[in-house]
């Protein structure tokens, strides 16, 4: 399959695990499972399926000292960053709000990109980029009432820590493989937030059967297969197109809710969620790179 196509396939995978863990969340709190403790038993499992994938596949889990900050920086501070930012920002404004402000990281991405990267930050870029935000506000449903600063702060603080987090994320990702960098990452995200667990009174395992089930979801689908595909799709795809196709993410959540939660919808949203789809279908046929520079990159990093 071409590099780029498969690149955008993974991204969607990728998009549509990380959007069923809402639903998975929203059991697991009903069985009685804390935040931190959620968190904590997500990094930890995930962790030790990446390693064991590791020795299954016979990879060498050996990084240099370079390697090993950059992985720290990913998952002890960047991604545990961005968890507690959103998480922090729901609790002043609206869930939706919150959503659409953490969404607005590929903006982020694309600069960061130019200015790091290098990057041609291209018209078609930009016009996707405002087609999916666009979208996104009407799949979510916007009813921002009153605007707390701080709220809005946290927010943008999780969309600057998720876009430092891809731009760190497309470096390592050239010298690893998906489950090395998967595995590094998700053992200190484990570290950070036992951390944030003690913090809130530490370890609790006390919550009903059908939590262990709705962290397995969170563990296999939402972790596993979200990271590891994201990371691979990296490899073949710039930064800047897959966090632009990764705004399928809500629109995933959005209709797993309606299915499986019962939450209506309306044709405003509707029209949001192909508002979305034609943003990523933009970015797609806007490519910056020729099939021949795809493929040397996968050269690279194989």
């Amino acid at each position: 399959m071409n590099p780029l196509y498969l690149g955008v396939l993974l991204v969607f995978v990728s998009a549509a695990a990380f959007g069923v863990m809402t639903i998975f969340a929203v059991f697991a709190y009903g069985a009685g499972v804390s935040v931190s403790t959620l968190l904590f038993l997500r990094f930890l499992f995930a962790s030790a399926i990446f390693f064991g994938l590791i020795l299954w596949k016979k990879e060498s889990v050996r990084v240099n000292k370079k390697q090993l900050l950059s992985l720290f920086l990913l998952g002890g501070i960047l991604y545990t960053m961005q968890s507690l930012s959103f998480f922090s920002a729901v609790q002043y404004i609206p869930t939706s709000m919150a959503a659409l402000l953490l969404y607005t990281f590929p903006a982020f991405v694309a600069i960061l990109s130019f200015f790091v990267e290098k990057e041609k930050l291209r018209k078609k870029t930009i016009i996707a980029m405002a087609i999916s935000f666009v979208g996104l506000a009407m799949v979510l449903g916007l009813s921002f009432g009153e605007i707390h600063p701080l709220g809005v702060f946290l927010a943008l603080a999780a969309a600057i820590f998720y876009s430092v987090y891809i731009i760190v994320g497309n470096r390592v990702v050239k010298g690893l493989s998906p489950y090395v960098t998967s595995a590094y990452i998700t053992l200190f995200a484990c570290f950070s937030t036992f951390l944030v667990a003690q913090k809130d009174g530490g370890i609790d395992l006390s919550f009903d059967v059908q939590g262990w089930f709705a962290l397995a979801g969170i563990v296999v689908f939402s972790t596993v297969v979200a990271i590891s595909t994201f990371f691979r799709a990296l490899q073949l795809i710039s930064s800047t197109k897959a966090s632009v196709l990764s705004t399928f993410e809500p629109v995933v959540t959005f209709v797993a809710s309606a299915l499986l939660l019962g939450e209506s919808f309306t044709w405003l949203q509707l029209v949001g969620g192909a508002a979305v789809l034609g943003g990523a279908v933009l970015i797609v046929s806007g490519k910056e790179e020729s099939a021949g520079q795809a493929a040397e990159k996968v050269e690279a990093v194989s």
